[in-house]
């Protein structure tokens, strides 16, 4: 019986021989134990998506390049992108730092390229913005005689009387939106010569700035009879008593801290403004400054409209000043004035990537960036005062210790960190505009809103923690009226890094803004909304 059914069986299913199976039809294959059935080894779905990475590399590699300009480079050329190449908003884009997570990535780079050599500067003047003829004659002394674009939008609505926001990128100017309005109204304006409380204030969140701004106010007002006094931090009562001086204020450039020292002793007295400005307000409203600022601004009066402004009980105009701004503007604003009374102003490059400077990244091990920084500060041209090159780092104990190692290849440089004592920080920027020293280690401390107009080359030694950090770090190039067109190099490392870094590149290819820089300012949520949004609170 069991021949039997052992015959009808092999008469039911034949041997198949193994020539009836090319081995195209199965790839990677193997015998069953029996040696009757093959065994495919590759699943079909892993096949199905090998052939297509193979298929996709293939036509990656052989696409013709395109003549012209190049918008990325990468040191695979697979990744390079044209300048007229945009990435749909919504497609995802090919990106040369996606697998810059893996160890084996290191030694990897893309820059993106230079597109404009200049900064776009518009063909006006300042006399048909509306300032004073004699105005408009000291700066032409200083050498400036176009208003860049943030300028013409911004001072008209300042010499109308308006609250203004300008947000603008760094480099283009901002300073004198609020200085040349000041100075004009200021000149029209009759005061008593017995009141030594100042007549409008700037403030700042650094030292630097302040003496920065300060400077740049002397040098424009000086010439009209203005009377500027600058206050840093730092210093004891005494101390800012000689910062006042005895004489009447009109401008008064101070950062928060000394300010407020200042209005707790009564050494000055806020009640004769016609003008506050925070400049550099994404710094002023982080938490490191927004309750100081508050405080300041609680001892103000601020106007809600141009009216309030004239008269013997005038009010102070404000002038917000930023880059970027966060989210809690607003909050601190309505405590002080109508919300709808301020004339907002945006660039429309606010939050982009400057086109005229070119940037550069490098993913290295962070036992390699010592080596790299040498490398391409020995590169420097050896005449003096060269080129300047800012080399940022995250931590005060980073910039000591590279200095320590500059010191031992013999490269002459400065340090300027938020722990240095008063004493050391006063003049240390100065020095290095002046060209004393062509390397200055820093921290972020020198990413606000400092003229840098000497400096060729910033390096990113430690990749910046946020998106606005490098914003800021990147606008220390390539600024209005800099001789130097400007570049970046940035030392990429860490995970976080290049999470930050892949933001940066679908940006370029998309040519469109930082993702998550929005914000603007609203009404805040009542008290009772939140309650009832929030139950458990």
């Amino acid at each position: 019986m069991l021949s039997l059914a052992a015959t009808a069986c092999r008469a039911a299913f034949p041997r198949t021989s193994r020539a009836a199976f090319p081995r195209t039809a199965f790839p990677r294959t193997s015998r069953a134990a029996s040696g009757n059935v093959p065994v495919i080894l590759i699943p079909r779905r892993v096949q199905l998506l090998l052939e297509s990475r193979a298929r996709g590399s293939v036509q990656r590699l052989v696409t013709p390049p395109r003549a012209g300009r190049l918008l990325i480079s990468s040191r695979r050329p697979e990744f390079n992108q044209h300048s007229r190449v945009t990435c749909g908003k919504f497609s995802r884009p090919e990106l040369a730092s996606r697998g810059w997570k893996h160890k084996l990535s290191g030694g990897d780079h893309f820059t993106i390229q230079r597109l404009q050599e200049r900064p776009p500067e518009p063909e006006s003047s300042f006399t048909s913005l509306g300032l004073e003829p004699e105005l408009v004659s000291a700066l032409g002394t200083l050498g400036i005689t176009c208003p860049t674009w943030v300028q013409l939008q911004s001072i008209p609505p300042l010499l109308r009387g308006s609250n203004v926001l300008s947000a603008a990128e760094t480099g283009s100017g901002k300073t004198l939106c609020y200085l040349l309005p000041i100075v004009h109204r200021l000149r029209a304006l009759r005061v008593s010569e017995n009141s030594k409380d100042p007549r409008s204030l700037v403030l700042v969140p650094s030292r630097e700035l302040a003496r920065q701004v300060g400077d740049v106010a002397r040098s424009l007002g000086g010439q009209l009879g203005m009377k500027v006094r600058s206050m840093g931090g730092g210093r004891g009562h005494e101390g800012i008593k000689r910062q006042l001086g005895r004489e009447p204020i009109d401008i008064l450039v101070a950062t928060p801290g000394t300010l407020w020292k200042a209005l707790q002793r009564d050494t000055v007295n806020l009640g004769e403004l016609t003008c506050i400005v925070l400049d550099e307000a994404d710094t002023l409203f982080d938490a490191s400054f927004s309750g100081l600022v508050e405080k300041i601004l609680m001892q103000t009066r601020i106007a809600s409209h141009p009216t309030e402004l004239q008269g013997p009980e005038r009010k102070a105009q404000l002038v917000v000043i930023g880059a970027t701004f966060p989210g809690g503007v607003g909050q601190v604003l309505s405590k002080v004035t109508d919300l709808g009374s301020i004339f907002t102003i945006k660039s429309k490059r606010l939050h982009f990537l400057m086109s005229h400077v070119k940037q550069t990244f490098l993913k290295i091990k962070g036992a390699e960036k010592i080596s790299e920084l040498l490398n391409l500060l020995k590169k420097r041209p050896t005449e003096s005062p060269g080129p300047g090159v800012l080399v940022f780092c995250n931590s005060s104990k980073t910039v000591n210790w590279l200095g320590y190692i500059l010191d031992d290849h013999g490269i002459k440089h400065s340090r300027l960190q938020g722990q240095m004592p008063a004493a050391m920080r006063v003049g240390i920027f100065e020095a290095f505009q002046k060209g004393q020293a062509d390397v200055l280690l820093c921290t972020d401390i020198a990413s606000r809103g400092l003229d840098s107009r000497r400096v060729e080359v910033v390096v990113n030694y430690d990749f910046p923690p946020t998106l606005q950090d490098y914003l800021h770090r990147v606008g220390r190039v390539g600024r209005v009226g800099s001789e130097a067109q400007g570049s970046v190099v940035s030392f990429v490392t860490h995970a976080w890094d290049v999470e930050l870094v892949q933001k940066i590149e679908t940006a370029a290819r998309r040519k469109s803004s930082l993702p998550g820089m929005e914000s603007a300012i609203k009404e805040p949520v009542p008290t009772e909304d939140l309650i009832k949004e929030n139950p458990e609170q």
